[in-house]
């Protein structure tokens, strides 16, 4: 019997959602492509999931980098014997920086760009150039409230959250007649992971249990929108605590 294959693009630290994803993949049969920019970080998570009995592999990538994108296709689409082509592809990398906007760099601004919004332009379109011609698969982009709405100190990282929802949406309406599930996550709160409890721990602490989006949640919602009928797919959905004010 064949293995799936899946690709998480962006997975950094072990508690975190390109991680998290990556085992949620794995637990449900699929071979996961752990990709990202730290080697370390990402053989780290590709060990753990094997550790426990999943299969992943983990492969460097700069997602600004043309080459290193098409590389990592070629290896998803040919991933070994009894491996199926993937179907599954997540688009999770970014980062966030509050900057004031009279202090933002030009540099900084393209940084943001290029990483949130290129990269995600670069992974969509060698899906689509992957998947068309096999008559399936799902791609789903990591968005933010960002994406919807910008704040004050958040104009850069708006442009490129903002942008990648258009890349959706256009991608959407282009590749859903032929087969292709593209979707667009809207994260509208704080993420209960590494990245928030080491740089604000007492930001966790005063919004109490279940304040922060849980990344194993989050990931459920992934994975049903991957196992979605045909005839009632998601095309936008936007995840906050409970909590959470919108």
């Amino acid at each position: 019997m064949s293995v799936r294959t899946a690709v998480v693009v962006g997975v950094g630290a072990g508690r975190g959602l390109g991680a998290a994803l990556c085992r949620r993949f794995a637990a449900e049969g699929y071979h996961v492509l752990v990709a990202g920019r730290t080697p370390e970080k990402i053989a780290r998570v590709a060990r753990a999931i094997c550790e426990t009995g999943g299969s992943a592999e983990s492969i460097r990538v700069d997602t600004t980098r043309e080459n290193d994108v098409v590389g990592l296709f070629d290896r998803a689409i040919l991933p070994g014997a009894g491996r199926d082509p993937v179907d599954l592809v997540v688009f999770n990398a970014g980062n966030n920086q509050h900057i004031d906007f009279r202090d933002l760099t030009a540099d900084q601004f393209e940084q943001f760009w290029r990483v949130g919004c290129f990269g995600g332009f670069l992974v969509g379109r060698e899906a689509a150039r992957r998947l068309a011609p096999l008559g399936r698969g799902t791609v789903i982009f990591t968005g933010a409230s960002a994406s919807l709405r910008g704040k004050p100190g958040f104009a850069h990282f708006a442009a490129a959250k903002a942008g990648l929802r258009m890349i959706a949406q256009s991608m959407a309406r282009e590749y859903g007649p032929l087969g292709i599930h593209v979707a667009y996550v809207v994260i509208d709160g704080g993420i209960d992971g590494d990245r928030l409890r080491n740089r604000a721990p007492k930001l966790i602490e005063q919004r109490g249990e279940d304040g922060m989006l849980g990344i194993e949640a989050i990931a459920d919602t992934y994975w049903s929108i991957h196992r979605q009928h045909r005839s009632a797919w998601t095309q936008e959905v936007d995840l906050r605590p409970f909590k959470e004010t919108f």
